[in-house]
């Protein structure tokens, strides 16, 4: 079987076990990631961070975005702009955010485009991930094109019991630094 079709099953695998997952482990798990993330060390010297908002299913990024405003730090958001392609925005707020692509909430075209050099942080989704950073992602390759340019350094936040040993990766996958669960953070380097 090549990694594509073993990227497919795995995606299915895990979207199967995210919907057995019960809310109230959710929102404890995600609470407890966010609290992990605003204490990283990373995050509290950078000016700038990156982050998605989180979907449904997803680990909610809110109290992050949240505090990261409360605290100053610029904060940009991915917005699509073609197959396979995104940029980050600048948000101010959540009222300059619409619904885009997929139903993801993304910035508005009047936001201010931030280039990958003026990030410190990026927080980057994943259906799953392992202990060495390697991650699933949803299979559009945004990310992975857009960190192909980065310096900074990139954490990927996943709820345990979602998470898988044996991610198929290939070249163009690109590496996390920092993996952070409801209950540890596992420093991989660069």
């Amino acid at each position: 079987m090549d990694i594509k079709q073993k990227k497919i099953n795995l995606r299915k695998k895990i979207k199967e076990k995210i919907a057995e997952l019960d809310a109230a482990y959710c929102q404890k798990a995600d609470a407890q990631i966010a609290m992990r993330v605003t204490a990283l060390p990373e995050y509290e010297a950078a000016k700038t961070i990156f982050c998605y908002v989180g979907m449904e299913q997803e680990i909610n990024t809110l109290p992050i975005l949240f505090d990261a405003w409360k605290n100053g730090k610029r904060v940009g958001v991915p917005r699509c702009i073609g197959k396979g392609i995104m940029k980050v925005y600048r948000v101010r707020s959540m009222e300059d955010l619409q619904s885009g692509h997929y139903g993801i909430l993304e910035p508005r075209e009047s936001c201010e485009l931030l280039k990958p050099q003026e990030l410190d942080l990026a927080l980057i989704p994943c259906v799953t991930c392992n202990d060495s950073g390697e991650r699933l992602g949803y299979g559009g390759g945004y990310y992975d094109r857009y960190l192909t340019r980065s310096t900074f350094p990139r954490v990927i936040m996943c709820r345990e019991r979602i998470m898988e040993p044996d991610i198929p990766v290939d070249w163009q996958d690109q590496r996390m630094n920092v993996v952070v669960t409801e209950s540890k953070t596992i420093r991989i380097g660069r």
